[in-house]
């Protein structure tokens, strides 16, 4: 049994189903209201949903059961007195050690939570940190939306923000610096690059099984690393645009990555009107497209960069995303085939999967 959670425009659905069909609305709860982002802690079981209400602002909320009653979090907050408000949580991520919780904001925060969701605390070393006053935002805001533990580590962390590139710490987010070289910002003049800090991040991802190797989505580029996030390299060749904002890794082999091309940062559509989520088995040195059972024609669809997950690995690996336009598209074969789970949805924000 597959369960999605699935953030949309107008609440959060939970889909169950066996993997290959149609899934069925299980749960709906926030209606009405956007909810950017819900993961189940796969510890504990919790499931975790942010929440941006026009009234109350962004908010995170956790349940034990989705269809049963759902608590408010204390913490998610900014320090009073400030300029900055807190507009919206992008992510919320299971850290290494039992009960850690992190979660991702505009303006470029980080929360921190040790008791399962329940209570959050800011970073302080990241929200202080000396370079914050030059920190451009990019289109959709100055978002944390990528938050990579290291596995196995509990004190090495990546993060991704736009438009301010990748940050690392290996002391638990005392201290953080830059991880941008090989980084190449094509959207700044020639003249601008060097040196710039408006990196426009728009996804990383680690490899469980080896957690020195990183892929990002760029905002026009794909790239690897393979020194935990220090320096990167280019392996967009091969796809029809490089332009995108979902990924997602096999967690059973370190050299795949799947992203899903969209035309241009001008034109966030499927190219050529064709739905196709594109696979590397190779590290990046080539790429398959994968689209047997996706929209292949006049399908001009927009994929966020929260609305694709997978559950499973290796041969069990399933594959799932939403668009804008409210259809959910899954694989239970690791992209070869692919079948339509939901229709009709609000636009999706975000897909979480677990099986």
């Amino acid at each position: 049994m597959t369960e999605l959670l699935v953030g949309t425009r107008k609440g959060l659905f939970v889909l169950e189903g066996e993997p290959g069909g149609a899934l069925e609305v299980k749960a709906r709860a926030f209606a009405g209201e956007p909810v950017e982002y819900a993961m189940r802690d796969p510890r504990s079981g919790r499931v975790l949903a942010s929440v941006t209400s026009a009234f109350y602002g962004p908010k995170v909320w956790y349940a034990d059961d989705p269809s049963g009653e759902w608590l408010q979090a204390d913490g998610v907050v900014l320090p009073e007195g400030g300029e900055k408000a807190l507009e919206r949580i992008w992510a919320i991520v299971a850290g290494e050690d039992h009960g850690t919780l992190y979660a991702g904001g505009d303006p470029g925060v980080l929360f921190e939570s040790r008791d399962g969701g329940a209570t959050w605390a800011l970073n302080r070393t990241l929200w202080e940190h000396p370079t914050r006053p030059s920190w451009q935002p990019g289109a959709g805001g100055l978002c944390l939306h990528s938050i990579v533990p290291w596995s196995g580590d509990l004190d090495r962390i990546a993060l991704g923000l736009s438009a301010v590139g990748v940050w690392l710490t290996e002391d638990g987010g005392a201290t953080w610096r830059h991880g941008n070289e090989g980084l190449v910002p094509r959207y700044l003049p020639d003249d601008a690059r060097e040196g710039s800090m408006t990196l426009c991040v728009h996804n990383l991802q680690r490899a469980p099984q080896r957690p020195e190797r990183m892929f990002m989505q760029f905002h026009g580029g794909v790239y690897r690393s393979d020194d935990g996030g220090e320096t990167w390299t280019d392996i967009g060749a091969g796809l029809p645009s490089d332009f995108g904002f979902p990924m997602v890794l096999d967690p059973a082999d370190p050299d795949s990555a799947f992203v899903i091309p969209l035309t241009a940062d001008v034109d966030r559509v499927t190219p050529d009107g064709r739905v196709r989520v594109y696979e590397t088995r190779d590290a990046g040195a080539s790429w398959t497209a994968r689209g047997d059972g996706l929209p292949q024609r006049d399908a001009y669809l927009t994929i966020l960069r929260q609305a694709f997950d997978r559950a499973g690995a290796g041969s069990a690996l399933e594959l799932y995303f939403g668009s804008t336009s409210g259809a959910v598209f899954g694989s239970s074969d690791a992209g070869a085939s692919w079948f339509t789970a939901a229709s009709h949805l609000p636009p999706v924000y975000s897909v979480r999967a677990t099986g």
